[in-house]
């Protein structure tokens, strides 16, 4: 048993990109921050591994061993319930890492470190999407308990614009975003683009994913330059969030809610602007837009001081979310 002096909490943010992971003292003192590989089962085989390495790494930065934790919260995506346990368990499974275990889906950790697990809603855009909130009887809910999925990712973003250029439905405020994808695919020019296009550009479906996905930010750039077929992507891209913060929101009683974006989509300015407008307008309810106070590592543990039964009225050094 550690003692109290050198007792640690682990607090985790297991995405689609990145493992983040963070160790605090009990008293809200950040020991160690380290950011790894795909925590993602679906998007990485390696993904158990790339956690527990991520651990591995950041209890040397902290000069700290397993012994010495006293609780640990993983938000780990793909995680929905404990059907799960029988594979998330290797995520976090570290010889001498004896601690209680809390694992949750990555946006449970996402809404407690935006929200402080107040009531409100949080749209998640980026490596996937997600949309959950908690209202203000404590439910938990999310868009996809609705079945309702939005085509809002990354990779979304950017096959449609790539289908829409190929289609061809770009003029003149588009040749900037169509030298990029040229240059991006190496294609001297759209016929060879279409030609990538027709072989599936990758045969890998998971390594095609990750290289649209890494394509989208200049598509949400292109959108705040002026590209018509950008904007009509991230248009469609923001309606769909809409929707689903609308069915997230049906379950609230107030006529106002909060909303905090997260994910390098939902952040990018455009999509801000776009969701700013579309849900601050919304007929039914006012969604107002809030900063998220925290990134996800940091709900993580103020969660796992939560199982604890400590504050968690601290302030923990905040990273960009």
């Amino acid at each position: 048993m550690a003692m109290e002096r050198d007792a640690i909490v682990i607090g985790i943010d297991g995405g689609g990109t990145n493992t983040r992971v963070m160790i605090c003292d009990l008293k809200g003192s950040e020991l160690a921050y380290v950011e790894g590989c795909c925590a993602s089962r679906y998007k990485d085989e390696r993904a158990s591994e790339n956690v527990r390495a991520a651990i591995g790494e950041a209890l040397a930065k902290a000069g700290r061993t397993t012994e010495d934790a006293v609780g640990l919260v993983a938000g780990i995506a793909g995680y929905e319930s404990v059907e799960d346990d029988a594979w998330i368990a290797p995520f976090t499974d570290l010889p001498g890492l004896h601690c209680p275990k809390l694992h949750l889906n990555d946006s449970d950790i996402a809404h407690a470190g935006a929200l402080r697990s107040q009531p409100g809603i949080i749209v998640i855009a980026g490596t996937g999407t997600m949309i959950m909130g908690i209202n203000e009887s404590g439910k938990r809910v999310r868009n996809l308990d609705y079945h309702h999925y939005a085509y809002s990712a990354a990779r979304h973003l950017a096959y449609d614009a790539v289908y829409e250029v190929l289609a061809g439905r770009g003029d003149g405020s588009d040749e900037g975003l169509v030298s990029e994808m040229l240059r991006y695919w190496q294609a001297d020019g759209l016929e060879r683009l279409q030609g990538q296009a027709r072989q599936g550009f990758h045969p890998d479906k998971m390594k095609r994913d990750q290289l649209f996905g890494l394509f989208a930010p200049r598509v949400t750039l292109a959108a705040e330059q002026g590209s018509g077929v950008a904007r009509r992507v991230c248009d469609r891209a923001a309606e769909q969030l809409r929707l689903g913060v609308e069915l997230v929101g049906s379950s609230f009683a107030g006529d106002e809610v909060e909303a905090a974006l997260i994910g390098s989509v939902a952040r990018s300015p455009y999509m801000v602007g776009r969701l700013r407008a579309l849900l601050e307008s919304s007929p039914v309810r006012r969604y107002r837009i809030v900063e998220p106070q925290f990134p996800p590592v940091v709900g993580a543990v103020l969660l796992a001081y939560r199982e604890l039964g400590l504050s968690t009225d601290v302030r923990i050094a905040g990273r960009q979310v």
